[in-house]
């Protein structure tokens, strides 16, 4: 006689919720995604970063910002990059991020690596004089949710939930339904993106500080 296997169901993964669905949250799937019940999914909480950056109208300076990409820690708002030395030929530039912090220095010609945001400043003619800037603004994401992934830039390198039961979006965005805080779940049940190297740790992290913490089977 053959053994016959049955299905994970959610009371394989989901051991204690808050009442009232107080744990649970409804979420729109991304369009694309075809993810099954457990799946451990990012909110994209960040838009497209522009690849250029916008130079200030009362600019004296004839260069260009390029190059430019988000980090994993951008943030939703405008970067502002603004000359206080000028160099010919080059020049130094504050960074300030939405928030109004600032980052290191960027110099002109040299590339500018953060784990915010990269970009190039190029000199041109003109040279900058003190007061130019540029902005780089990164829009506010679709609040959608798809599968966590270990180099996403839109928010979905961090752990949102997990769902309560498999979606197929892959024909459109599709509505599902996640828990997304004061659980307790079996980690070994979850489903995690197909990718190498996996940031489960990471998540389980996230999920924790969320009140989503880790349980045996039993």
């Amino acid at each position: 006689m053959s053994n016959l296997s049955q299905p994970k169901n959610l009371q394989d993964i989901l051991k204690w919720e808050m009442g009232n669905l107080f744990s649970r949250e409804k979420v729109t799937v991304l369009s694309g995604q075809n993810l099954s019940m457990g799946a451990v999914v990012g909110k994209i909480t960040k838009g497209v970063c522009p690849t250029t950056g916008t130079a200030g109208d009362g600019n004296t300076g004839g260069g260009t910002c390029t190059g430019v990409t988000a980090g994993v820690k951008a943030k939703v708002g405008t970067y502002t990059l603004k000359c206080i030395v000028v160099q010919a030929g080059s020049g130094i530039f504050t960074v300030e991020d939405p928030d109004g912090y600032g980052l290191p220095d960027a110099k002109a010609e040299v590339a500018y690596t953060n784990d915010q945001l990269n970009f190039t400043i190029n000199d041109g003619s003109p040279d900058y004089v003190v007061g130019d800037i540029f902005t780089i603004r990164i829009a506010a994401g679709s609040g959608k949710v798809k599968a966590v992934a270990s180099a996403g830039l839109i928010g979905d390198f961090d752990a949102h939930g997990i769902l309560t039961v498999a979606v197929n979006a892959t024909d459109g965005d599709t509505e599902g339904v996640a828990i997304v805080r004061n659980a307790r779940v079996v980690s070994a049940n979850l489903v995690w993106p197909a990718e190498s190297p996996l940031e489960t740790t990471k998540w389980l992290v996230q999920l924790a500080v969320k009140g989503i913490l880790e349980v045996s089977e039993v």
